[in-house]
């Protein structure tokens, strides 16, 4: 059984002195939405696992 990986987008937003996780989706559009009502220091990291 062979399944595809899903990725992962996780929004983060700078808080001196360390980046601090805001929301994690599988949704893209959701993601960027998040990231673009933040506004500033903010950004969108897509994690894609191997597969097995």
């Amino acid at each position: 059984m062979s399944e595809k990986p899903v990725t992962t987008y996780v929004v983060s937003v700078f808080v001196k002195p360390h980046w601090r996780t805001v929301i994690t989706t599988k949704d893209k559009q959701a993601a960027f939405d998040m990231a673009k009502e933040i506004g500033d220091k903010v950004r969108v990291e897509t994690i894609t696992p191997k597969p097995k």
